[in-house]
């Protein structure tokens, strides 16, 4: 299994698809399927049955995945006005191994 550079709280740019230069926190990762689930992004609408948690049934949109190839990861330096992607590096501190932006050379808490 590869490792991915993306993980669980992170805030992400996407850079394909529909909804293409959009912003959002990562809620989870896919490891094996390569994807990532993104609040707010990608929502499809889902027909649900009636059932105890929603008696009245209906549609519904949720978060589908999108592949991890079509996120970047935001600089920690860039503002909440002009968000900036960038890649991500991996830097030893000692025996500890950070996430580090490419672009700024922050940290990636």
């Amino acid at each position: 299994m590869k490792k991915l550079k993306i993980k669980k709280g992170d805030t992400v740019y996407v850079n394909a698809g529909n909804d293409k230069g959009k912003t959002g926190k990562v809620l989870s990762v896919l490891k094996s399927e390569d994807r990532v689930i993104i609040e707010g992004i990608n929502l499809v609408s889902k027909h649900t049955k009636p059932n105890s948690k929603q008696p009245q049934g209906g549609i519904i949109k949720q978060e589908a995945p999108i592949h991890i190839s079509n996120v970047n990861l935001l600089d920690p330096a860039s503002t909440a006005a002009k968000p900036v992607p960038t890649r991500v590096g991996y830097k030893f501190e000692g025996d500890k191994k950070i996430r580090v932006s490419k672009k700024s050379g922050q940290e990636i808490k």
